[in-house]
């Protein structure tokens, strides 16, 4: 473990030096300053875990000190000492941020177990930082892989909305990843060091739900024993994320569209309205603008949620990502699990991209981890995939044997095609070019296809 780090500071330089002597027996390195000025010197040159200062300095206040490094060094501690203690500079000292507040003259026994308790708290400080350093890094946006054209349009969406309080509507079939773009938009907005709270409304009795999110009063219903804050309120500041919204009961969406104009509500059981900062992002696999057809789901409320939606791809439209992702969980589930695997074959990953992916990116990452685990080789082989996935191979391998070669190739050509003009962004001269065709064949193919409607829908034409 590596050694702690510690400044202290006192214009006296007999207690200075008595405080630094008994520190570093005890283990710690120690600088001393007998002045603002050279403790601030000190604090530029050199991280330091714990600082010890007194409130009275030659030019300047100790507890001034403890603002600047609250402000520039928010990861370290800090102690104050001094010879005219008073309740009102404890109560001023330890509002300014320091850990503990200890007068003169300092007992050996007792500034052993202040500086232990303080070096403690410094290292959960440090510990939480790391871990939201990480947080940050593992959801940024250039961490979803994808090199497909309607990701990418995704990713710029994202980028221009997530500082934003706008409400969020993401829609697309289960595994496309909505839970983790959801996270990325909030690390990604000025509320990232708020909470991030996810409700699957899916997974929850609809007679628990209403409770899950706004919370209740002791006696709301049975089993209601104590009061219960509910997740838009444990959100307060930051980001709540509500999956499969289509599940929501009739009052649930109507208690849903009160938050989403005023942000208040009221919990089960009580006629007191809460207030809330929370920014809100929904998500469906079900279309809801059929389901608001059908009666199912409120119009107005859907008209309130459906300000900035984002559709996310299933997979089987994202063949170029196939590869990119098979790689990437790969590498992860290699390093995770401690086995060594150099790759995945080219028949493998053939047999990878002609698979329909009816579970999405979460079902390649759950074959992609089992291959991890069973293979017995350096390199993922077909023998290491489900049955069903090349079976299905074999399956159209067998559809192509009963039909023409025009009909066979057509559906291959489709996909070359709409791959081609997503990684040239849609420009068809540069996707001819790419494929070896003039732009007049191109615009045919396309026409016949239906990918010149697709482009429409894109705004691309």
């Amino acid at each position: 473990m590596r050694e702690k780090n510690i400044l202290v500071i006192d214009d006296d330089k007999i207690i200075l030096d008595s405080l630094c002597e008994f520190l570093t027996l005890e283990g710690f390195r120690t600088s001393g300053a007998e002045t603002l000025k050279g403790a601030l010197a000190k604090l530029e040159q050199e991280h330091y875990n714990l600082v010890i200062t007194d409130v009275n300095l030659p030019d300047g206040d100790g507890i001034e000190l403890l603002d600047i490094i609250r402000e520039n060094h928010p990861q370290t501690v800090t102690i104050v000492i001094t010879g005219y203690g008073t309740i009102e500079s404890a109560v001023r000292a330890i509002k300014q941020g320091a850990y503990e507040y200890l007068t003169k003259p300092i007992i050996d026994d007792e500034l052993r177990l202040t500086v232990e308790k303080a070096i403690k708290q410094q290292s959960l400080i440090s510990e939480n930082e790391s871990l939201r350093l990480q947080l940050e890094q593992k959801y940024r946006l250039e961490n979803i892989i994808s090199h497909n054209y309607k990701m990418a349009k995704i990713f710029d969406l994202v980028e221009a909305v997530a500082d934003t309080k706008t409400t969020i509507l993401m829609a697309g079939p289960s595994g496309t990843g909505k839970s983790m773009l959801a996270k990325a938009i909030h690390h990604h907005s000025s509320r990232r060091n708020k909470p991030f709270i996810e409700v699957s409304c899916g997974a929850l009795p609809e007679t628990l739900l209403e409770s899950e999110l706004f919370g209740h009063v002791k006696g709301a219903f049975t089993g209601a024993v104590n009061n219960k804050e509910g997740k838009f309120m444990a959100a307060d500041g930051g980001t709540i994320f509500l999956d499969e919204i289509a599940n929501a009961s009739a009052a649930l969406q109507a208690k849903l569209l009160r938050v989403l104009e005023d942000r208040q509500f009221d919990p089960v059981g009580s006629n007191k309205t809460q207030t809330v900062d929370t920014r809100i992002i929904l998500a469906s696999n079900r279309n809801l603008n059929e389901e608001v057809k059908q009666g199912r789901f409120r119009e107005d409320l859907y008209y309130r949620i459906n300000v900035v939606t984002i559709d996310l791809p299933p997979l089987c439209e994202r063949v170029g990502d196939v590869r990119l992702l098979a790689e990437h969980f790969l590498r992860v589930y290699s390093a995770q699990h401690n086995r060594n695997k150099l790759g995945i074959t080219d028949e493998t990953m053939e047999h990878l991209e002609c698979y329909s992916w009816p579970g999405n990116v979460r079902e390649l990452e759950n074959v992609i981890e089992r291959a991890t685990l069973l293979s017995k080789n350096k390199f993922i082989g077909p023998e290491d995939l489900p049955n069903s996935i090349k079976q299905e191979q074999n399956q159209q391998q067998e559809t192509y044997k009963l039909m023409s070669l025009k009909g066979a190739l057509a559906g291959p050509e489709k996909n070359i095609i709409r791959q081609a003009l997503e990684d040239n962004h849609w420009n068809r001269q540069a996707t001819a070019r790419a494929l070896g065709i003039n732009r007049t064949t191109l615009f045919k193919k396309m026409k016949h296809y239906d990918l010149y409607a697709e482009a429409e829908r894109l705004g691309l034409t």
